[in-house]
């Protein structure tokens, strides 16, 4: 199934952007393969107070692009979906600005013990975009939130109504989504994007909490996606279903190629992903290391001596 991307034909850096009636948008100037034109911040409230969603990388013009939006609006919490360095950087900042908690999931876990040949590796997954590329974000490990919520809990609470947490784990464990009920909108952050599948890539990737988190976001009844890069996404429902579809394809043939004999990762890849130019095929292995990891678990593969899924590691199929 094709997935229907939508695109963001300007970003408008710096500027506020009315997204809905209690939602506004201040776009940052960090365009790159990982983030689309930028980190969108969302400013969720009214004229009396907001809540901020994402605050952004650290970067002098987003602060002050922020503070303008800002003048004269009480800050009630500075709310954070995950800890890449294109998302919660600017959160400590703005909490001392402020006075306003921040609030998320908790921490990166940090990953010093796993094998650095399976955390150097880039990522890709450009789904029916041959050529796009994707590739992780670095991570923020000083972001630890003040307050910490879980899936369900209350995350803000403004004049116009409440802000609810959605944990939706899968491109990070700690991802959160936040879900605005008085406008049936659900601030996606990196796990559904408009522009692009989004990474998942192991040790802290995880695709079989990815794909189930699809499914809690399908269940749901949202009308608009909002996510922290891109255009809003409105036609929510065939959307997931695409997305979802995409990702247990991709599943069934790294099974495939197992079945059919290709053990290592850099066999498969060439196979997979053969319309992707050669020079991408090294950050490929992430995406199909993330299908193994989630196989291997099914037991429908493994791994010779049962070794940890790695790169590098042999695989056959069960």
């Amino acid at each position: 199934m094709t997935i229907p991307f939508v695109t963001l034909t300007d970003p408008q850096y710096g500027e506020v952007v009315q997204v809905s009636p209690l939602v506004q948008r201040v776009v940052a100037h960090n365009p790159s393969k990982f983030t689309y034109h930028g980190t969108g911040t969302y400013l969720v409230g009214d004229h009396r107070a907001v809540a901020v969603i994402d605050p952004g990388p650290a970067l002098d013009a987003h602060r002050d692009a922020l503070l303008a939006a800002l003048a004269g609006r009480a800050v009630q919490a500075v709310l954070v979906t995950h800890c890449h360095a294109d998302h919660s950087p600017l959160a400590a900042w703005l909490a001392s600005e402020t006075g306003a908690p921040t609030v998320g999931f908790g921490p990166h876990p940090r990953l010093d013990d796993l094998d650095a040949d399976d955390l150097d590796a880039d990522d890709l997954d450009a789904g029916d975009q041959s050529a796009a590329v994707v590739i992780e974000e670095s991570t923020d490990y000083d972001f630890s939130p003040d307050v910490v919520v879980g899936d369900g809990e209350v995350a803000a609470t403004l004049p116009t109504g409440e802000i609810h947490a959605v944990h939706t784990p899968g491109h990070t464990s700690n991802h959160l989504c936040f879900a605005l009920p008085t406008e049936r909108t659900l601030f996606t952050g990196d796990h559904i994007m408009g522009w692009s599948t989004t990474v998942i890539g192991p040790p802290d990737g995880d695709m079989r909490a990815y794909i189930h988190s699809l499914r809690k976001v399908q269940g749901r009844n949202d009308r608009v996606f909002l996510p922290t890069h891109g255009a809003p996404v409105t036609d929510t429902g065939p959307f997931v279903e695409a997305f979802l579809a995409h990702r247990l394809e991709r599943e069934a043939q790294v099974l495939a190629a197992v079945r059919a004999g290709h053990s290592l990762v850099a066999e498969m890849v060439p196979l997979l992903y053969a319309a992707v130019r050669t020079e991408l095929h090294k950050p490929a292995g992430r995406s199909v290391l993330a299908h193994l990891v989630k196989l291997v678990d099914d037991g429908l593969v493994a791994t010779e001596h049962d070794a940890r899924p790695t790169l590098k590691a042999t695989y056959r199929p069960v």
